[in-house]
């Protein structure tokens, strides 16, 4: 029989034994060259030309007479060049990460303006960070740098306006705008939800989430139907508590006067959906599975879009406070009381009786069809 490797019938024992010997003495010495090698073990590098890359984004965007027009800006970087160039300048004046530099060959590093440009067009896009490396030049590496860093400048520099908590000023618009829009005083928003997929998630952490216990709450009292509420209220569905400041539709209405109530309420936390629904259309990385590796940078990214989307509608008119006037500073108390009041389910549904007989008393029989 001819011999081969899964073939030694032929061959003797020490034979055999001298060859597996052999081939593992063989293969001790090519780990211990291979580990003691001085040749030096060296990245390869592209010299991506990143000067050119800024003179076609320049060229394409941002010259006196750009090849792109003004409009085709806007879709493709979700808010209008004016906007844009202030962002630029602000975060270039304050993080280091994004003013001119230049590394250890003397070359010049990428520009606000790059760096900008390739973390907005991740976040409009949600596209890998090498998407654009042909265009800007940037490798995939620099491109989830960037954007990490552009979306710690943006919270640092605008969250405190345009992420904040509703102050007594703004409570007063947001009355004021729901009770126009939907006939319903006291009328805060919507509670809903919407998922945002981790591709990394760890198994430990799914189903998980995280919760405030305290802090303190602007003025929101009311008047409906002859009464005071202290607290405004949300829309909620049927999977919510019957409490205090949770407004839910009746499942059942047999009455004109609820059916009337269940339509506007209905209508109303559509209202939310839609906000969720325009929010991820505009920023798409929120359509996709994230990438990131923790917790702590998806809700960066998230806290980044929302703060762009405010700052976009403040631009265009359509803030309902675009003003934003702080509430004089409080200390904090805690009182047992407030718990007990938060989760009555007494005043849950006195207060939906009284909204329902508000609603019926307004000229509204257009909803009744």
């Amino acid at each position: 029989m001819a011999s081969g490797i899964l073939d030694n019938s032929s061959d003797s024992p020490d034979e055999s034994n001298d060859s597996s010997m052999e081939f593992f003495v063989n293969a001790l010495h090519f780990i211990e060259d291979t580990a003691t090698s001085s040749a030096p073990q060296t990245r390869r590098y592209t010299d991506r030309r990143r000067e050119i890359g800024l003179d076609t984004l320049l060229n394409d965007w941002f010259v006196q007479q750009p090849k792109y027009e003004d409009d085709y800006f806007r879709k493709k970087f979700r808010m209008d060049k004016t906007m844009f160039l202030d962002i630029v300048r602000d975060i270039e004046a304050n993080f280091p990460y994004f003013q001119e530099r230049y590394d250890a060959r003397g070359r010049k590093s990428f520009t606000a303006i790059q760096k900008c440009t390739s973390a907005v067009r991740q976040l409009a896009t949600g596209n890998a960070p090498d998407e654009y490396d042909e265009y800007l030049c940037m490798a995939a590496r620099t491109a989830r740098e960037t954007l990490d860093y552009f979306c710690d400048a943006i919270i640092r520099l605008y969250s405190r306006e345009y992420l904040r908590r509703p102050t007594s000023h703004d409570v007063a618009h947001i009355f004021e705008a729901h009770e126009l829009r939907h006939h319903m005083p006291g009328m805060l928003g919507s509670i809903d939800c919407t998922h945002v997929e981790w591709s990394a998630c760890p198994r430990r952490l799914r189903g998980q989430y995280t919760r405030a216990r305290n802090g303190t709450a602007p003025d929101s009292s009311f008047h409906v139907n002859g009464r005071d509420y202290k607290r405004g209220y949300y829309l909620s569905d049927g999977i919510y508590n019957k409490w205090s400041t949770l407004v839910k539709a009746y499942p059942y209405p047999t009455d004109p006067k609820e059916k009337r109530f269940k339509k506007l309420q209905e209508a109303a936390r559509k209202d939310v959906e839609r906000a969720f629904g325009v929010l991820k259309g505009k920023w798409k990385i929120l359509q996709r599975p994230l990438r990131p590796l923790t917790k702590d940078k998806i809700g960066k990214y998230v806290h980044t879009c929302i703060i762009l989307y405010n700052m976009i509608i403040k631009r265009d008119g359509r803030a309902i406070s675009p003003v934003h006037i702080m509430d004089p500073p409080v200390q904090l108390v805690f009182d047992e009381s407030v718990y007990a009041e938060l989760i009555d389910e007494e005043v849950h549904h006195r207060l939906r009786y009284d909204l329902t007989e508000h609603l019926w008393a307004q000229d509204l029989a257009y909803l009744d069809d």
